[in-house]
């Protein structure tokens, strides 16, 4: 059995002078991380409009970014932090991975400039909670260092084999984890997966119906990413953090995106990555709840105050196993609700 710390020792500031961990993390609605190239100067004069059409910015330093840019998307990041004020959207970055040449002048540089707007570093490539624990003694230094007020959070990406075996043990790694998101393409690659496809599912993963003579038999496809989504979400809501689904690839397949963001929405995830901003509509359609959903949720909480008995509403018994349903929907439409008031109305809020 792993060695844990104790209670006490969990919550207590890794560096003298740093903030207090969470004890409970923040509320905040993020059902889109919108990537955004910092290194771009186009892109950065964009963010000012941005910021209210998103639930979070995230500067992108790693994948994606060209190595002789990756210190012009550090800068050009920082710069995005110091001239712009983000209200309730979030304000993230994700740092190239551990062992690049760049991550520790990332973090370092980064949280001496904007330590104080910066809400979440999302790190890459995440194999077991010794990558957390390095990261949270390096924060909580450099928070010190240079009179942070608050924690800035951990949000780990699961994108290697080793990750997912160790996904729960992440997980529990430190009280500055937020959260988790699938990087289904480095996963794939790290499984030996064979689909060069960035998420969502594959023609050829599926079940053949049964024969029936010399009749067509057709190929139910299956989703790919259903165990892995289901672990993760499992490991983010046993230890209080939140689960995400990552990167949609193709992004002249909105049918598809919709569909992959929608089946991990059920299952549990709470947002989503958005890499393109068509993507950004797709998300707050699919991880917002829907109209209906949230008006029946809220008779089922007016008909049992107090989340006891059963009650019989349009023909269906409700009890209070659908009444903690309920509430998790009505809690969610609550948060979107304070941040789009088309939708305020639409819940009736």
């Amino acid at each position: 059995m792993p060695h844990t710390k104790t209670p006490q020792g969990f919550y207590k500031p890794l560096a003298i002078g740093a903030p207090e961990p969470y004890r409970q993390p923040p509320v905040a609605l993020e059902r889109m991380i919108h990537f955004v190239p910092p290194h771009i100067e186009k892109i950065r004069s964009k963010i000012p409009d941005m910021i209210s059409q998103v639930d979070v910015i995230l500067g992108n330093l790693e994948d994606a970014i060209p190595a002789d840019e990756k210190e012009n998307a550090r800068s050009g990041f920082i710069e995005i932090g110091k001239n712009n004020d983000f209200g309730s959207t979030g304000l993230w970055t994700r740092v190239n991975c551990l062992n690049s040449p760049w991550f520790l002048d990332d973090v370092t540089e980064i949280v001496a400039s904007i330590g104080n707007k910066l809400n979440v570093i999302m790190l890459p490539k995440v194999e077991g909670p010794w990558d957390i624990h390095y990261l949270d003694q390096l924060l909580a230094q450099l928070e010190a260092k240079h009179s942070i007020k608050k924690p800035i959070q951990i949000h780990a990406i699961l994108e290697t084999a080793e990750g997912m075996n160790n996904v729960e043990d992440i997980a529990r790694a430190s009280p500055r984890m937020h959260g988790m998101s699938l990087g289904p393409a480095d996963l794939a690659a790290s499984r030996g997966m064979k689909t060069t496809r960035v998420g969502g599912g594959h023609p050829f993963y599926g079940v053949l119906e049964d024969a029936e003579g010399d009749k067509p038999r057709t190929l139910f496809q299956q989703d790919l990413w259903h165990y892995t989504i289901a672990k993760m979400v499992d490991a983010c809501m046993g230890n209080g953090i939140k689960a995400f689904y990552g990167p949609f690839g193709d992004f002249s397949d909105g049918d598809a995106c919709r569909s992959q963001f929608r089946n991990a929405f059920l299952q549990g995830c709470v947002g989503t990555w958005s890499l393109h901003p068509s993507q950004i509509k797709l998300a707050k359609e699919v991880f917002s709840p829907e109209k209906e959903e949230v008006l029946f949720a809220k008779r089922i909480l007016e008909a049992m105050p107090d989340g006891t008995g059963a009650v019989m509403l349009d023909g269906k018994m409700q009890d209070d196993a659908t009444w903690k349903q309920a509430k998790v929907i009505v809690d969610l439409a609550k948060i979107v609700a304070e941040k789009d008031p088309d939708l305020a109305a639409a819940y009736e809020m």
